[in-house]
């Protein structure tokens, strides 16, 4: 391990101008979670198609999810540079497409291309400041690394609401060209490493089994209870394909010269803990950014701006979580650190489930804020200890492990909770529309996200509607509460002796 970073160094990898375009490829990734979501009741208003809502998520969040382990893997195998250029490139493409969908199913098919590229961003950006900076380093480091996700959910959800208010959504896609462009040129001209050439064997079957087995578990949570019901051949099916194909995706994993998701660094307790925790936040994190604005806009009758800065909260307390985080963990250690973010995740998550139509911004707003300290000390203090547990030859695939975690949470979340939005405001709405003489379906709900329309509609209609909504995303909430609960108890098993940096 000394000796590679010694020839990194000899190389001359400029670390300040590296950390810039690092920094640069992840704000492009994570203010496209928080940018999307603002502009998401846009582009339904636009576009219609409000029960096709979560799958604008899910496909971005599948693909990214799929390709974060693959990447990682390629990265260890061939090199951080050209792998991450490969996926910049292609998140690029994906973007521009998505700015000329003129259909959701065309945004959803577009934002397949654009996850595709994503995969490669965030565990490689993060896996080369773990190359590049000493043990001593990385903590103060990653907590710049967290805090542009922080300051991506400042400026996602205010350039999100300002641009779908006086230009379009489409820019909301558009704006990655040049950032990614950046990017790119840093890269190339400050980043030098040496990696040894060797043949490796990539493995193609797990990759397969793995597209397979989370494909079919989005499907089954997405249109379980709506389209399809729960008993149906379709559902049963689906979730005959998920159980047969996360089955072979062990036994493959075993067999596999250079498997994808080595499970050997699962023993380590502390690592397996930061992994399966990383999956339950990221069902918070995915709950509360896709569907907030939907709640303030629909239900609170605010302007996209006001919804975007609802979610800014959660970017400003990220980042100054982030950077004490960093701090915390010298002076208290990991598990200390972890449990106070698990305490603020549930005690924002606490704030959702009491928020009403009256209840106005400023109280979404704070949510948000607790939400993003519990999850600026927990996500930092995960990827610390992850990387100082491993070695060099395995920190590629490990923080890529623990990413994929947290987007296969995302996935699962945006799936989970989209289908129990549907589900409940289906429901809801069949029981109440006896009351008015018109029908309401789930997407009766777009004409809550355009103010033009909004106003034209009878009394009547329109508190049903809003009422269904605030009903639904309740539902959504104490999910997402539950998930909170689940991961302060999962933090409670890190072990109290903290193990030694390498």
């Amino acid at each position: 391990m000394g000796d590679s970073i010694g020839s990194l160094k000899k190389r001359q990898t400029k670390k300040p101008f590296v950390l810039a375009a690092v920094m640069l490829a992840m704000f492009m990734g994570a203010i496209e979670a928080t940018i999307v979501s603002t502009a998401m009741p846009a582009i339904v208003a636009d576009l219609g198609g409000f029960t096709l809502y979560s799958w604008v998520f899910s496909a971005y969040l599948l693909m990214n999810s799929v390709t974060v382990l693959i990447y990682g893997k390629l990265s260890d195998l061939f090199g951080r540079k050209p792998v991450l250029t490969f996926g910049i490139i292609i998140f690029l493409i994906g973007s521009i497409l998505c700015g000329f969908a003129t259909s959701m199913k065309m945004l959803i098919i577009f934002r397949l291309i654009q996850g595709f590229g994503a995969g490669a961003v965030t565990p490689i950006a993060t896996t080369i400041v773990g190359d590049i900076y000493s043990v001593e380093e990385r903590a103060k480091i990653q907590g710049y690394l967290s805090s542009v996700w922080g300051i991506s959910a400042i400026t996602g959800p205010a350039v999100g609401g300002l641009l779908v208010q006086y230009v379009s959504w489409k820019y909301v896609f558009w704006l990655n060209v040049p950032l990614g462009i950046l990017s790119l040129v840093g890269l190339w001209m400050f980043l030098h490493e040496n990696v040894e050439k060797k043949k490796h064997e990539i493995d193609y079957k797990g990759a397969i089994l793995l597209t397979v087995s989370i494909s079919s578990l989005i499907l089954l949570l997405v249109e379980g209870g709506s389209r399809w019901s729960w008993g149906s051949w379709q559902i049963v099916s689906l979730f005959v394909v998920f159980g047969a194909a996360i089955i072979g995706f062990v036994l493959q994993e075993g067999r596999a010269k250079e498997p994808m998701m080595p499970f050997n660094i699962w023993k380590e307790r502390s690592i397996f803990i930061a992994n399966i925790t990383s999956l339950t936040t990221g069902v918070m994190l995915i709950g509360i950014s896709s569907f907030l604005p939907t709640f303030v806009q629909g239900v609170m009758e605010q302007t996209p701006i006001i919804a975007g800065f609802t979610l800014t909260t959660m970017s400003i307390g990220w980042p100054i979580a982030a950077i004490f985080s960093g701090k915390m963990i010298l002076s208290l250690g990991y598990r200390k650190t972890l449990i106070l973010g698990g305490v603020a995740l549930i005690l924002g998550s606490i704030v959702f489930v009491t928020m009403t139509a009256s209840s106005g911004p400023i109280w979404a707003a704070l949510g948000s804020f607790i939400i993003g300290i519990g999850m600026g000390v927990t996500s930092t203090a995960f990827i610390v200890s992850i990387q100082s547990t491993v070695t060099w030859q395995q920190r590629g695939i490990a923080t890529a492990a623990n990413m994929f975690m947290r987007n296969l949470g995302n996935t699962i979340g945006a799936a989970l909770l989209g289908g129990i939005l549907n589900n409940r405001l289906a429901s809801f709405l069949s029981e109440n529309t006896t009351v008015i003489d018109r029908e309401l379906t789930v997407d009766s709900t777009n004409i809550l996200l355009k103010e033009s329309e909004r106003i034209n509609l009878p009394e009547t209609v329109r508190s049903i509607l809003q009422e269904g909504l605030t009903v639904s995303l309740h539902w959504v909430y104490y999910v997402v509460l539950t998930f909170a609960v689940l991961s302060l108890f999962l933090i409670l098993f890190i072990p109290k002796k903290e193990q030694s940096a390498e």
